[in-house]
């Protein structure tokens, strides 16, 4: 694994090394975006365990090059937990992100033989790894270049196995004729985003 620490936006040389599949993660200064918090960080791991760290301007959070990547349809995102991850990603850098696998959706639909669907829980199975989640409650809105090498370690953590974990979880949905509803679940996520864009918090299914 390579880290790369970037300031504001990859270049463009990069975006075109970015093929097929990406990870994807972000880190912000709480969970309530966008009404109060911001977004801090972005990762991106690609297919040969590349991770970029990105700080994004945090005036304008102008990233051209980035979200070329992000809205290209022939790059598969891969991540965990994206109701979260687009959310902040659209919002901020007024994109929109297509063409995605959410490994959290995709553990509650096949893995229900147990109810530990998070990163780590993932990570732990697939992986026969062991990941310290510790430093996810870090000031991640200080400049890069001032992130322990721990804190650093922790972001790259969060996209390092996305890839391995996606192929074992899709994998899984085609054994268990399962695929196609997940696929409906990636469909409605953009309406979820909206909604909590909206302040719509809560389950709307619900009685």
């Amino acid at each position: 694994m390579k880290i790369f620490k970037i300031k504001e936006d990859i270049t463009p040389e990069i975006a075109n090394s970015l093929k097929n599949s990406i990870a994807i993660d972000t880190e912000a200064t709480g969970l309530q975006i966008p009404e109060r918090d911001k977004l801090s960080l972005i990762q991106i791991c690609d297919e040969n365990e590349n991770v970029y760290i990105i700080q994004p301007n945090k005036i304008n959070y102008i990233a051209p090059n980035l979200v070329s990547v992000l809205e290209n349809e022939k790059i598969l995102k891969i991540g965990h937990f994206l109701r979260f991850d687009k959310n902040a990603l659209e919002y901020f850098l007024k994109c929109k992100i297509k063409n995605i696998f959410d490994t959290k959706i995709a553990s509650k639909i096949v893995r229900t033989y147990t109810d530990a669907h998070g990163l780590k829980n993932l990570v732990q199975e697939f992986c026969n790894k062991s990941i310290d989640k510790r430093q996810g409650s870090s000031d991640w809105n200080k400049d890069i270049e001032k992130l322990t090498n721990k804190q650093l370690e922790y972001a790259a953590n969060d996209v390092i196995y996305l890839h391995r974990i996606k192929t074992e979880l899709e994998n899984m949905l085609i054994r268990e004729k399962r695929l196609e509803i997940f696929k409906g679940c990636l469909d409605f996520l953009d309406t979820r985003v909206e909604l909590d864009q909206k302040g719509f918090k809560e389950d709307i299914f619900e009685h």
